[in-house]
């Protein structure tokens, strides 16, 4: 590993040699103090006429082709309607291939209160001071007639700003006085569809790491003033990501580009794009982020960013870096933390109503709860599944394959399925069809379990249901008796499924899946209340009680950004007939207000629910049957207000304490495995 070093000095040139042409090649000036953005861009055209769009706010200077100047022409206010892009043609002489077009114009201001959901919708292009944030699908540059393009983008901004694109670092001037600018130029030689440009108020730390037979890798952090500051937090963002593309490079194949950087958003971004992450401030300041999201976003540039996602069938891109990150950290860590991660994915599902199941095959990306749990929690599942049923051994040579044969294709799960058949040996195309298609969270229930004597021992005559349509499932139960206990694995393959085994120990218990290792419905037992029930609810409800017009002001900002859809304001009284038409409902007050509107309709008080929680913080969040309710308590209108950047963030738990923005302490309701009484002539129970 080479020493690491401020950027110092005047023009630094990374790469030398002649480099071929990029196909578009873009010259960008941004002054994010005015939000003035003037560029120039020369790409390839096709025929006689082209047409291209751009962001309302920018407008074409000038055009040239083969050194003439040709007209554009507005060819209607918006390419799409309400997209914010304006449609441009250009009418071009005989033979000309590639065109110039000037433009530029004031971008509209980047909008630092969007909330996390806001930021995955399409964002207009928007700069200021204090970060710009130009994505790749907010026009700020003509697309090329091409579905896939190399580019180079030259960049120059005030003294004081940095700016990054995706791609190779290829030169950079630093200012060394007051009124010098910044320069730098990317190149991405790679075919890509897109460019996001990124800007900000930066200090760059960086770090080189030697690789055999490669060109260094360039790890670097770009850090606003203030958290740069922050004692060896660049450092470990730094060493991390070189250990996470050591890691993925083993695993899968030698990383396929020669730089990595971690930018701070002054947005809640958590995006992955080749080359970079883009993260939240506030987000790179939580003390999780690097033994996580870090290596999530690292890995991205093998799995979307290097073998890109085929749309049309689904994006199987998130959920196979969720298996492979987050859900590998977790087995990594324990095999309690592991559980707890499959339980969580099931217990988002089961809070999904049945209208929101999507199948995997239509996920293409995340806007909403429902669209998560399925797109992440459901297709990082079913590459559990399918690593259990091949074994460890072929699903990392599946990997390896699928990587060395896509990588910088476009590819989909067909592509993935073909890879898995190979180093596997065998014939997945119904397992694939069957996970990918279905929009069902299978039930399964012992209808009758039966033990016998045997020549071995004791016999067990196992019969499971399915409602129909029938799912085919390896389902794994547990078979206990005494200090005795073995999980066998069943094909269930029909509405009903009949299994024998031949045991050496009398058996008393059957638990079905209790390790959460299929994509099912988990049992009533199994559910314990969390808030995902209510942030994706259909058609939500509120109620306020207490406090003056600051704290009710104050729950309409967390009610507005906690709910998915739109929540209707209920009276209290209205509350009975709600619950009673089973209708999502959150109740935000007060303490003492909580507790009397409880009181009130019969319902358990913090106390009894909350033990001694129910004092602690400056508020407290929890689910209470029956109802069932979410109620939030918040001491004041400040504590209140202080819920709603957060609050969405923890819908997996059952309740939470709060000291301000900080969630103190959270939890889940017990929620125990039900266990079916094996019998000799009496019906199975439940136990």
């Amino acid at each position: 590993m080479m020493p690491r070093g401020w950027l110092a000095g005047a023009l630094l040139l990374l790469t030398l040699g002649a480099r071929a042409a990029a196909d578009l090649d873009l010259e960008v000036t941004l002054e994010p103090a005015t939000r003035q953005l003037e560029v120039i861009a020369e790409l390839p055209v096709g025929g006689r006429s082209f047409a291209f769009s751009l962001h309302e706010s920018l407008s074409v200077r000038e055009v040239r082709a083969a050194g003439l100047l040709v007209a554009a022409s507005v060819a209607g206010d918006r390419s799409d309607a309400g997209d914010g892009r304006r449609s441009w043609r250009i009418a071009l002489p005989a033979g000309v291939d590639r065109v110039r077009i000037a433009y530029g114009g004031t971008l509209p201001a980047t909008e630092t209160g969007r909330d996390h959901r806001q930021v995955r919708q399409r964002l207009p292009p928007m700069a200021a001071a204090a970060g710009s944030f130009l994505s790749a699908g907010s026009g700020w540059y003509p697309q090329p007639p091409l579905a896939l393009f190399s580019y180079r983008v030259r960049l120059s901004l005030p003294g004081e700003q940095r700016a990054v694109v995706a791609g190779s670092l290829r030169a950079e001037r630093l200012p060394r006085a007051g009124a010098d600018r910044y320069a730098a130029e990317f190149e991405f030689t790679r075919p890509t569809d897109g460019i996001d440009l990124m800007a900000g108020p930066w200090r760059v730390r960086e770090r080189l790491l030697a690789r055999a037979g490669a060109s260094p890798l360039r790890l670097r952090t770009y850090f606003p003033p203030a958290l740069d500051a922050e004692a060896g937090l660049a450092e470990g963002y730094l060493a991390d990501s070189a250990r996470y593309i050591e890691r993925y490079s083993a695993l899968i194949g030698a990383y396929p580009y020669d730089a990595f950087s971690i930018v701070a958003s002054p947005l809640p971004t958590g995006l992955g794009m080749p080359t970079l992450t883009y993260l939240g401030v506030d987000v790179l300041r939580l003390p999780f982020i690097r033994a996580t999201s870090l290596g999530h976003e690292v890995l991205h540039n093998w799995w979307g960013n290097g073998v890109y996602v085929d749309a049309r069938s689904g994006n199987w891109s998130e959920g196979l870096t969720t298996f492979l990150a987050d859900y590998a950290f977790s087995e990594e860590r324990s095999a309690a933390a592991a559980h707890a991660l499959r339980l969580a994915w099931l217990r988002d599902a089961a809070a999904l109503p049945a209208s929101e199941q999507p199948a995997l095959r239509d996920f293409r990306s995340r806007r909403h709860g429902a669209e998560a749990a399925v797109g992440y929690g459901k297709a990082a599942m079913f590459f559990l599944m399918l690593r259990d049923r091949i074994g460890d051994a072929a699903f990392a040579q599946a990997l390896r394959d699928f990587w060395q044969t896509q990588r910088f294709r476009h590819a989909g799960w067909d592509d993935l399925r073909r890879a898995f058949e190979r180093a596997s040996g065998s014939d997945l195309r119904g397992v694939f069809e069957q996970w990918l298609g279905s929009r069902q969270l299978p039930v399964f229930t012992v209808e009758d379990a039966v033990a016998s004597r045997s020549p071995s021992g004791h016999r067990l005559r196992l019969t499971l249901r399915q409602p129909s349509p029938a799912l085919a499932v390896r389902l794994p139960v547990e078979i206990a008796g005494g200090t005795h206990g073995v999980t066998r694995w069943v094909e269930v393959t029909g509405e009903r499924s009949l299994a024998e085994f031949d045991l050496d120990f009398l058996p008393e218990r059957i638990r079905i899946d209790p390790a959460a290792r299929t994509w099912r419905r988990l049992q009533e037992a199994e559910l314990p209340l969390i808030l995902r029930r209510w942030v994706g609810a259909l058609k939500p409800r509120w109620v306020v009680v207490g406090g003056d017009a600051a704290f009710r002001e104050a729950a309409a900002a967390v009610v507005g950004r906690f709910f998915e859809r739109p929540a209707v304001l209920l009276r209290l009284a209205d509350l009975r007939a709600a619950l009673a038409a089973g209708e999502s409902v959150m109740i935000v007050g007060t303490p003492a207000a909580v507790d009397a509107a409880l009181l009130a309709n019969g319902l358990p008080q913090q106390a009894q629910t909350l033990g001694h929680n129910a004092t602690r913080g400056s508020a407290r969040v929890w689910t209470v049957e029956p109802g069932p309710l979410l109620l939030v308590a918040a001491s004041d209108a400040a504590a209140l207000r202080s819920l709603a950047r957060p609050l969405p963030h923890y819908g997996g738990q059952s309740w939470l304490v709060f000291d301000g923005e900080q969630a103190s302490d959270r939890g889940l309701w017990p929620a125990p495995v039900p266990a079916f009484t094996v019998r000799g002539d009496a019906p199975a129970a439940h136990q």
